[in-house]
Parts: C-alpha cells; structure tokens; sequence
C-alpha cells in the first residue's frame, strides 16, 4: 500500500488581529442610518470576532449517523440538507413518472436591474430556446446568473481547489461552504447542485467576455468539480483532514460521476472573437464529466454584429432570424435527444466502455 505524503504547507497566513477583523466587519454598515445603532453593531462584532478567531466554520452539526464511514462525527446541518436535496432530485430524475427536465442557464452578468441597464442577448436566446423546450409535459428550469450581480445575498463563492491535494477531499455536494467563521455565507451552489442533478438535458448559453467563459459560469463550473469524482462521505476525510484523503485516493479512488449520462447543448455568442474557443471549452468540460452531447445541431457558437457598435447589438440580434432559428434547431436537438434518452433509444456507440484514465 502506497502511504500518503505529508501535505505540503508554507504560505504566509491570512489571519487578521481583531482591529483588522472589525473594521472589515462594520465595514458594510457604512451607511449613515446605522449610526444610532453604533452599540449594537459593537456587541455583533465581538461575537463575529469570537467566532473568526475560534475558526467556527459549521456551528450547527448533528453526528452523521448510519450510512457513514463514521457514524459518530459531527456533520454539518447545512451539508446534510444540501445533500438530502441532491437525492431527492436524484430520485425525480430517476423516476420514470415524473416528467423529463431541461435546465437552461444563461451565463450572462448583464441585466438591466443593474449597472448596465439593458437585458442581455443571451437571455433573449435563453427565452428562444424555453418556448422550444416547454412542450410535450417537459418541465423547464432556468438559472439565470445574472442574479450574481442584482441580487441582494447571490453569492457563488470561488472553489477552493480542494480536488488538487485529493479527490476525495473533494465533497460532494461542496462542504467549503458556508463557512460562517470567515464569513463566507449565501452561497448559492447548494440551490444549484439539485437543478443539474434533477435535469435530463442541460442547455448552457453563454456570450464571450474576453475570450473566455463569463465569470458567474466559471464560478458555477469550478464549484461543479465536486460532481466529477467528488466524495459522498465527508466523515471518511473527518471534513477537511488532507492526509486522511490522500490515502483515500492512493488506496484507490472510484472518481463517481455525479452527473454522468444527462445530455448537453451549448450556445455561445461574441462580436469579435472567441466564440469556437469558448463553446470547445465548455462542451470539452461537459463531455469530460461523462455527459452526452445532444448531437451537432446543439453545439453552436457565433458572432452577432461583428464588429459592430455594443451600441446596437440587440439590433443587430433582431436582424439575426438566422441565428434564431439555429437557436431553436439546438433546443430542439437537445428536446429530442432527451426524449430519445427517456425512451431508451438515444444510442451511444462508446456506452459501458470503461474509461482508461481516471485523471
């Protein structure tokens, strides 16, 4: 048996002393109106300071119980409800009674509840590809992640490259949050891991910002490492103990992927260059996690008014019936290709060969 290495350590420490801790801390109630409440604000910063500076990530656990590598840990409640959320959209998309889901994210930061002020072409893609879907007792689910950057408490906080010492340090769903020491809370992944879990078909639609992936889709698809070989049972890792999971991994890792089999459609637009390499990247990611393309017609990248002015681009899209329709021809693709799937007759001529490399 190969014995697992010491981890590495020696990065200088982000610890801040209280001062530093407190004024970050009140630093979000700036505003003037919170002024008379200036006693109460001290007394929440202590106790915040409490918890920071005695590392109370999960403050609420229960032992984990039957079921677990070790029934006597203490697991967080927050990644126990996560975790029952995930199975009971396993169970629907499962479930040959209930009905064939599609889940249409729109990768777009831009809204006009914003600082931009005008709605994004992706989401008027994204409505294109709904009418298409939302047939024949489909149900459609939307993630709009434009919500990151109007909505009040949208937070999808970075990955924290735990797969990168070990794979089954890795949990799935993600146990990095929240972490209520550090005040890394309202994250939004634990909403979004049962929508991709519940869906039959996926369809990403993303435009090109700077000749990759936006950033709110890079946050969803980094937090998504998890579901490709991430671990079910944090007690095997007693949470974040990163020897524990090295030896787990060199004792022979399974790598289960969480999503394997649904099936995909990918849609990127740009004005001026990008938009093939950003669409490879995102169906290489999603082919790499063991999902299905649709077929061809359901990949799609291009460009509207290229090299034209930002001023007019919706014009420009409304002058595009082209573009709409291969919109429509991907949706679709990828309503056939679940329906097919559903029935037994999506056909993959690669099914049940096992995968050479794990890594």
């Amino acid at each position: 048996m190969t014995k697992a290495p010491e981890p590495r350590k020696g990065m200088p420490s982000p610890q801040l002393d209280e001062a530093e801790f407190r004024k970050r801390f009140l630093s979000q109630f700036t505003d003037p109106a919170f002024d008379p409440l200036k006693a109460d604000l001290d007394r929440v910063a202590a106790v915040a300071w409490d918890g920071y500076d005695q590392g109370r990530k999960a403050p609420r656990t229960h032992k984990a119980g039957k079921g677990f590598a070790d029934p006597g840990y203490d697991l967080s409640d927050d990644w126990r409800a996560a975790r029952d959320a995930i199975h009971q959209a396993q169970r629907e998309h499962d479930d040959p009674a209930q009905p064939p889901c599609i889940l249409i994210v729109n990768g777009s930061s831009r809204s006009e509840h914003t600082c931009p002020g005008e709605m994004s072409k992706s989401w008027r893609l994204l409505e294109i590809a709904q009418e298409i879907c939302g047939v024949d007792g489909t149900l459609v689910r939307l993630l709009d992640l434009s919500r990151l950057a109007s909505e009040y408490g949208r937070n999808i906080h970075p990955c924290k490259a735990c797969f990168s010492t070990a794979a089954a340090l890795c949990h799935w769903p993600c146990s990095c949050y929240p972490n209520y020491a550090l005040g890394q809370t309202q994250d939004w992944m634990n909403d979004i891991y049962p929508m991709w879990v519940r869906a039959h078909g996926i369809m990403l639609i993303n435009p090109v910002n700077w000749y990759s992936p936006t950033s709110p889709m890079k946050l969803m698809m980094d937090r998504l490492v998890c579901a490709d070989g991430g671990n079910p049972d944090p007690t095997s890792t007693h949470g974040k103990d990163a020897k524990k999971a090295k030896q787990l991994e060199l004792d022979g890792w399974p790598y289960p992927r969480h999503l394997e089999g649904r099936v995909f459609s990918v849609i990127v637009h740009g004005d001026v260059e990008g938009a093939e390499n950003v669409r490879r990247s995102l169906a290489d990611w999603l082919r790499f996690m063991k999902l299905k393309p649709a077929g061809p017609t359901a990949e799609l990248d291009r460009y509207i008014g290229y090299w034209k002015p930002y001023a007019t681009s919706h014009d420009e899209l409304d002058a595009d019936h082209d573009v709409q329709e291969e919109v429509r021809n991907a949706a679709r693709t990828l309503l056939r290709a679940v329906q097919e799937q559903r029935a037994g007759k999506l056909i993959d001529a690669g099914e049940g060969l096992d995968q050479v490399r794990q890594k």
